[in-house]
């Protein structure tokens, strides 16, 4: 068992003011596989004077030197990735393989990115020239990244590597519940050599450290990426200081799919379900079909449940692991339960973990047909293997049942129509719309409308997060 208990502060590990110690739990066998301490308000304020004393020295670095680190710190990352892998599979139950070729990836390829946009970036130009106005980008200030355990070294690189690259300090805190890839990382920027006090990170929960974080006077910016219910205390805690606060929080995705679409595209929109565990934000999991291809869709979608196979985290291959944690393993069971109370119709999966699992928070992959948009099941984030499909008479009626939801992240058309596809797409409210599988380019902004946020991560936008743009008369 590892023990963790130390925070990167001030460029040093140091031990907690007063202990405070928390077992992190490996969901593929329920046995604590870490110990870390969460901290107090003594840690949160050593911690954010020490952004705060680095702010200005960082901020004056030059570009150069900024993308000196950034670059060493890929090549760090890029030789210790299997030990992200490692740490994330471990933690929050992703299969090795997965957590290889997906999760660390992510973290490298989003490195990789912002050094691209952040090299590019014009920090420095002029509005109008004629009359002398002129721009200019500048960091925000001090920082607090609060991640989830879901994504646990995509949603770290999003946030830490812009707010570097910005000429920001921060203070990182990942979810005490999957911690160990952000400890890792901590000791990636140690090995680069960024100066001291620019990154640290502080474990700590969202009752304590969290709430800590979000009202504390000398924090200018949060960013939290996690559960809609958080997201709401966070912006409620800082609005006494007037910090900015950028929020990637919950989804409730349709996929829309028309007659026309594609063999494979019920198929395709299942997977994307099922993949992590079900635990994407942005997980399609509202399969909105239309009547004329219903039935065989539900058939379709029962054979991909039954073919998912559901297995412990270290074991190689192509199956799903468990759900991070018990609390979320009770979650989902409650949800699936108020799913079959409500009427809809349970064609695979279901409750309890899979008979060859005797321990572990294994979910069955699950698919319910003849679902509407009033249950629970249609309504509520469930963050797990399940699907629910929901029939459609009518390109105005999928819009319609595709909005009728307090989330706004990512939508899904499959049609082989083209202009159905960008009309369709232009009427969907969220942040993102993905159509027939096609992937986002690098750098394409992620985030939501409504409830799933009011901030972008990724390229151009994500950089941007973390600036502040000052106007500039007679400047010529």
């Amino acid at each position: 068992m590892n023990i963790k208990t130390k925070f990167y502060i001030n460029g040093n590990w140091v031990n907690p003011v007063h202990p405070n110690e928390f077992e992190v739990i490996n969901p593929s066998n329920e046995e604590v596989c870490a110990t870390i301490s969460l901290g107090t308000q003594a840690d949160t304020d050593s911690t954010v004077k020490a952004a705060r004393d680095a702010f200005i020295p960082w901020w004056k670095t030059s570009k150069e030197e900024k993308l000196k680190l950034l670059n060493t710190l890929l090549d760090i990352y890029i030789k210790r990735s299997d030990e992200m892998a490692k740490a994330i599979s471990t933690e929050m139950g992703a299969p090795i393989d997965w957590a290889t070729e997906q999760q660390s990836k992510s973290g490298e390829d989003h490195i990789r990115n912002f050094i691209k946009t952040y090299s590019e970036f014009n920090f420095e130009h002029y509005y109008n020239e004629e009359v002398g106005n002129y721009i200019s980008y500048e960091p925000i200030g001090v920082c607090a990244l609060i991640t989830p355990w879901n994504w646990p070294i995509n949603q770290i690189a999003l946030k830490v590597i812009p707010a570097l690259a910005s000429g920001c300090t921060m203070i990182l805190k990942p979810s005490e519940i999957a911690p160990l890839s952000g400890m890792l990382f901590a000791e990636m920027i140690n090995e680069a050599g960024f100066p001291k006090g620019v990154f640290n990170l502080l474990n700590g929960d969202g009752a304590g450290v969290g709430t800590q974080l979000s009202s504390h006077p000398d924090i200018d910016m949060i960013s939290f990426t996690g559960s809609t219910r958080a997201g709401k205390l966070i912006t409620k805690n800082a609005a006494d200081t007037i910090k900015k606060v950028c929020l990637e929080l919950g989804g409730k995705g349709a996929n829309i799919v028309f007659a026309d679409a594609d063999e494979k595209a019920i198929k395709r929109g299942v997977q994307r379900v099922f993949n992590n565990s079900g635990q994407s934000c942005n997980a399609p999991t509202r399969l909105l079909v239309e009547k004329s291809i219903y039935d065989k869709a539900v058939e379709q979608a029962i054979e991909v449940a039954k073919k998912t196979i559901v297995d412990v985290a270290e074991k190689k291959g192509r199956h799903i692991g468990p759900v991070v944690s018990k609390t979320q393993y009770n979650k989902i069971q409650n949800l699936i339960k108020k799913g079959i109370e409500e009427g809809a119709t349970l064609c695979a999966g279901g409750l309890d973990r899979p008979d060859h699992l005797v321990k572990g928070y294994f979910v069955q992959p699950t698919v319910f047909s003849n679902v509407n948009n009033n249950m629970t099941i249609a309504k509520e984030e469930i963050f797990g293997p399940v699907v629910s499909i929901i029939p459609f008479s009518s390109e105005d009626e999928a819009i319609k049942i595709s909005n009728e939801t307090s989330y706004g992240l990512t939508n899904y058309i499959q049609t082989k129509d083209k202009e159905k596809a960008q009309r369709v797409a232009k009427q969907l409210r969220s942040g993102m719309v993905e159509i027939n599988g096609e992937n986002f380019a690098d750098g394409s902004p992620f985030g939501g409308y409504k409830h799933s946020g009011n901030g972008r991560e990724g390229g151009t936008w994500g950089l941007e997060e973390y600036l502040e743009v000052k106007s500039i008369s007679g400047w010529k």
